[in-house]
């Protein structure tokens, strides 16, 4: 049985960092691609990174300088580091995850969320002006 949980959100003030984590089970690490997505309520979820199976990332326009993602296959966790953090980005973020089929290219495919089988609860993040 897969499944995804995330951990670290909270609340931050205007341009403070914060740091959530993706704990993967019942999914190969080496064959995996693993994404971030945040969505509001009633809305829909927009992918913020990605990361495939070989490491290769992708980002949004709002997350690229801002934003980190990195995976451990030994611990099976992928990261996603927030830097300078705007409360336009407050939002519930989500953990997804789906074994690479060989056609994923993670700048085209990483941030759809139409590719992604397994999904997390969510974490809240909150940012205050």
């Amino acid at each position: 049985q897969v499944r995804l949980a995330e951990s670290g959100g909270g609340s931050v003030q205007t341009g403070g960092s914060l740091s959530l984590s993706c704990l993967v089970s019942g999914l190969d690490p080496t064959t995996s691609c693993t994404a971030w997505f945040r969505g509001g309520e009633g809305k829909e979820r927009v992918g913020v990174a990605a990361i495939d199976k070989n490491g290769d990332t992708t980002y949004s326009n709002s997350a690229k300088g801002r934003f980190t993602i990195s995976k451990d296959n030994v611990k099976n966790t992928v990261d996603l580091q927030m830097n300078d953090l705007r409360p336009g980005d407050s939002a519930k973020y989500y953990c997804a995850a789906v074994t690479c089929s060989r056609y994923y290219i993670v700048g085209r495919d990483g941030t759809d969320a139409r590719n992604y089988r397994y999904w997390g609860q969510g974490i809240q993040v909150d940012v205050s002006s």
